[in-house]
């Protein structure tokens, strides 16, 4: 090809070997191509474009199902970090007064086990009584209910008894054995879960500077100094969090044990930790506990029933504006109407489990939000 040839080539954006040469064909000694010329790349046609979007969304839609068929496991790993990042300030408190690690986590772990048999010991006895006592007064209801003037005539008019007594075998029974086995299922399941949290909590608890310095890793060396200075403060809030409301629900449970042994209550005790329970629950945990805590005192007897409403409207204001300040002034700095919303937003997501985290997760958010968003706002 001459100078000139190549030189327009050039000016085209092309070289001569991109062109097609005309001497190309079947007659004339070149490469056959009997389709013509190749196209633009597959890689810039709307066909693969189509193809890899459309991989896309499946792809996204499968990872959105494989977390919503695993919410279970996910909340469950959530809470038990929370609980060991909330049991860590205990296990550096031991760790400071000349303990190893190691022991310190043992005997917080320990502690933590003796209290879910406390609590166990402590429900279940009473619970089981009061099904014996009502399994062993049935036959006296039935004989009370058969000698009734107003039965019999009943039974004799219409044959309630034999049409009661084809129920209970029939539909009753059943229902009933089904209802136990789905129960014990229950209680089964609900020992694994408890076994499994505190088995991912003690892993968490004793790998938790591990998992810290591993994470660290992760983010750039220019910002790791002030992202471990921010991630410290926002695990002691939590973990302040923790601890607080694990007090104010200690005090809560020992108060109502005591005003509940004053006024004679029945199964006080267990009662009490009923209370201590809901009362770690923000917002309704503790006038759930309070309405129980009521409703079963009113059965007992009904100036007994009124008496504990009284006490937990009275002790609800003396914990609301006296022990929650003073316990969590130094945990978590969050608005009020901050830690409304952000449990109703957590209990609307996750339920209880939701409702627990949301006050320490909002509080990481404002102090991420005044730490590091408003500063670089300022500099923009």
């Amino acid at each position: 090809m001459s100078a000139n040839a190549e030189t327009a080539a050039e000016e085209a954006g092309s070289t001569p070997e991109d062109k097609p040469k005309a001497e190309d064909g079947p007659g004339n000694g070149g490469p056959a191509q009997p389709y013509g010329l190749p196209g633009k790349p597959l890689a810039r046609g709307p066909f693969l474009f189509g193809l890899v979007g459309g991989l896309g969304v499946l792809t996204a839609i499968a990872i959105a199902q494989m977390v919503v068929n695993s919410l279970n496991t996910i909340i469950l790993v959530v809470v038990a970090m929370f609980l060991a990042v909330g049991l860590n300030p205990a296990v550096e408190a031991l760790q400071r007064r000349g303990l190893a690690r190691r022991a310190a986590i043992s005997i917080v772990f320990i502690g933590v086990i003796v209290a879910f048999v406390l609590f166990g010991l402590a429900i279940v006895p009473p619970v089981g009584q009061e099904l014996a006592d009502f399994v062993a007064a049935v036959p006296g209801y039935v004989n009370e209910l058969s000698n009734h003037p107003a039965l019999r005539q009943l039974d004799a008019d219409y044959q309630v008894i034999p049409q009661l007594a084809q129920f209970v075998t029939t539909t009753l029974g059943p229902s009933l054995a089904t209802g136990i086995m789905g129960a014990g299922l229950v209680v089964l399941d609900g020992v694994f879960t408890t076994v499994t949290l505190l088995v991912l909590m003690l892993y968490f608890l004793g790998s938790l500077h591990t998992i810290k310095a591993y994470l660290l890793k992760l983010v750039p060396a220019s910002r790791r100094e002030r992202t471990s200075a921010i991630s410290e403060e926002i695990l002691t809030g939590i973990g302040g969090y923790v601890a607080g409301n694990v007090l104010i629900s200690v005090i809560a449970g020992v108060l109502t044990w005591i005003f509940l042994s004053i006024v004679d209550v029945r199964y006080a005790l267990a009662l009490a930790l009923v209370v201590a329970l809901t009362d770690l629950i923000p917002l309704v945990g503790a006038t759930i506990g309070a309405v129980v805590v009521s409703a079963v005192a009113l059965l007992q007897s009904v100036p007994v029933g009124i008496a504990c409403a009284i006490f937990f409207i009275v002790y609800q204001q003396f914990e609301n504006y006296l022990i929650y300040p003073r316990v969590m002034k130094r945990s978590v700095d969050v608005t009020p109407a901050v830690t409304v919303i952000a449990a109703l937003f957590g209990g609307a997501l996750l339920g209880i489990v939701g409702a627990l985290v949301a006050i320490p997760v909002a509080a990481a958010i404002a102090l991420i939000i005044r730490e590091v968003v408003i500063p670089r706002q300022a500099r923009a």
